[in-house]
């Protein structure tokens, strides 16, 4: 029962995350204009800003959950270690085909803005998570010892906490290319540099490996208890630090410590509500975990859906526009969340009917494209 919760509860905060992630991008490419200046707007910016970073922390979860197997051979750069070198590289890769500004590297490389080329250099949150991962890997292989591995996320994150506000006011575009400063900061576009937003990967390993500690000591109520009263505090600090109390300078400097503490306290919550519904519910089948099985995907096609160039060069974004209201676009989001959900689901089931056959097909359809990319 408890490698069960161990794993559901986390599949529950990725479900939801990926699913209201729709809407994010929905209500940002099609709202209109005006109504993104009321009120209720802004409590929903905040709200979708709290999606990227429970990503982010379940990946890295999910890395501490599936770190401890087959270590010798990876250390030995054995097969295993290839493939899940690859696996990391392949999100940073699918991260960028998200932003390619033609489909067809002749027309990149010849038709290509300043603008264009900014933006494919921009990163999002799959090239933090990729770039998370391959560190987190990198630095389980390397110390062997849990204890000093478990300190060195520790460490990590708390550097990480206190130089990113330098980082990011730091042009390095005179000393590396823009494909590599983007890591940096959103100074050149990025969204989801790493600094800070990494933090949130490596809060997620260590907080799975005290999660593990107590399920282990049969302590795992307890702890989700405490998680859950650390989390309030940590989102009630953040608000009043934003309340207007503070001076100005202090809470204009993005990003500080309080803006993480503030968004992992929300995040923090999510993930015990999470396991407090499964344990309720003992959740075994449902259209979240149908989504958090296939995040991925389902990241990746609702994006090419709303922001795929495929007609006549441009995207539903450009020929719809922020021409939508809010009934409009909410009947959207249902529309397009319910599409993304019956999709992951026929391919999760498709894959457990066929698993040797699923492979094939997807490697053959990226196959496909990528050929039609290099030869159009």
């Amino acid at each position: 029962m408890k490698e069960k919760v161990r794993y559901t509860f986390i599949d529950l905060l990725r479900g939801w995350a990926i699913i209201i992630m729709i809407e994010v991008h929905v209500f940002n490419a099609f709202l209109l204009p005006e109504l993104k200046q009321a009120g209720w707007f802004d409590i929903l910016t905040f709200i979708n800003g709290l999606v990227a970073p429970a990503f982010l922390f379940v990946s890295g979860f999910a890395f501490q959950i599936s770190s401890g197997g087959k270590l010798d051979d990876m250390r030995k750069f054995k097969s295993s270690f290839w493939k899940k070198l690859w696996r990391y590289f392949s999100i940073i890769l699918i991260g960028y085909g998200l932003h390619l500004p033609y489909y067809s590297l002749s027309k990149i490389i010849n038709k290509s803005t300043p603008n264009q080329l900014q933006s494919f250099f921009a990163i999002d949150v799959l090239q933090c998570i990729g770039v998370g991962l391959i560190i987190l890997f990198a630095i389980r292989l390397l110390i062997h010892s849990d204890k000093i591995y478990n300190y060195t996320l520790i460490g990590l994150t708390i550097f990480v906490l206190f130089i990113s506000p330098f980082f990011w006011k730091t042009d390095f575009t005179n000393l590396l290319h823009p494909v590599f400063t983007n890591y940096f900061n959103r100074l050149n576009g990025s969204l989801f540099p790493v600094f800070p937003w990494i933090n949130f990967i490596l809060v997620g390993a260590i907080f799975a490996k005290y999660f593990l500690d107590a399920v282990t000591k049969d302590k795992e109520k307890k702890f989700t208890m405490a998680t859950t009263f650390v989390g309030i505090i940590m989102l009630f600090s953040g608000h009043l630090f934003y309340s207007g109390l503070f001076p100005g300078y202090l809470t204009s400097i993005i990003p500080n410590p309080i803006f993480f503490i503030e968004r992992l306290g929300y995040i923090l919550i999510f993930a015990t509500l999470c396991w407090y519904f499964n344990n309720w519910r003992n959740t075994k089948k449902s259209f979240v975990l149908d989504a958090s099985r296939e995040s991925l995907l389902i990241y990746w096609l609702h994006l090419i859906t709303i922001y795929g160039m495929f007609w006549a060069g441009q995207s539903f974004a450009f020929l719809i526009g922020p021409t939508l209201n809010l009934i409009e676009s909410i009947v959207t989001t249902i529309i397009l969340m319910i599409a993304m959900i019956l999709i992951a689901k026929i391919w999760g089931q498709t894959k457990m009917k066929f698993p040797k056959y699923a492979g094939k097909v997807a490697w053959g359809v990226v196959g496909v494209l990528f050929i039609i990319f290099l030869l159009s």
